[in-house]
């Protein structure tokens, strides 16, 4: 078993992990501004976007964007405001509500998506040679699939 401490190679991997995710995301939230989307609200629209019909059930979403129901709520208030995504009875169980992209907000992500693309490419992939691309996603996998491994 290892020690109770992180070794220096593992110290140097979280702390730049954990000092890199936030500039990162704050990153590309900034790019996602001139849109009028938070990066919040842009993940939204494009789970909902590869969505049968562009719908999910609200509980589905929340557990995709890793929000409770009630701050899944909260995200969902300014786009229905602004009629990016309509809150839709279920015709089969009155006790499930779902989460519908409008064509409004359709068109909005498909106009941001070039933009937030190059976004990801200029602040997380262009500073990475091929090689380290290719490891980030396996590294990313393997942690991922641990993670789930875990849950089950």
């Amino acid at each position: 078993m290892a020690g109770p401490w992180l070794t220096g190679p593992e110290t140097r991997a979280w702390r730049n992990f954990i000092n890199t995710l936030g500039p990162l995301m704050d990153a590309l939230g900034r790019d996602l501004e001139p849109h009028g989307l938070t990066f919040g609200d842009y993940e939204v629209l494009v789970h909902l976007s590869e969505a049968t019909e562009r719908q999910m059930r609200m509980c589905d979403l929340a557990d995709a964007l890793r929000l409770s129901p009630s701050g899944l709520t909260r995200r969902l208030d300014g786009l229905v405001r602004h009629e990016l995504v309509e809150r839709r009875s279920c015709p089969t169980d009155r006790r499930v509500m779902h989460a519908h992209l409008t064509d409004t907000g359709f068109d909005l992500m498909m106009r941001a998506a070039p933009h937030h693309v190059a976004s990801v490419r200029r602040h997380l992939l262009e500073p990475l040679d091929a090689d380290q691309v290719g490891q980030l996603g396996d590294i990313f996998e393997a942690v991922r699939e641990q993670l789930l491994a875990q849950a089950v």
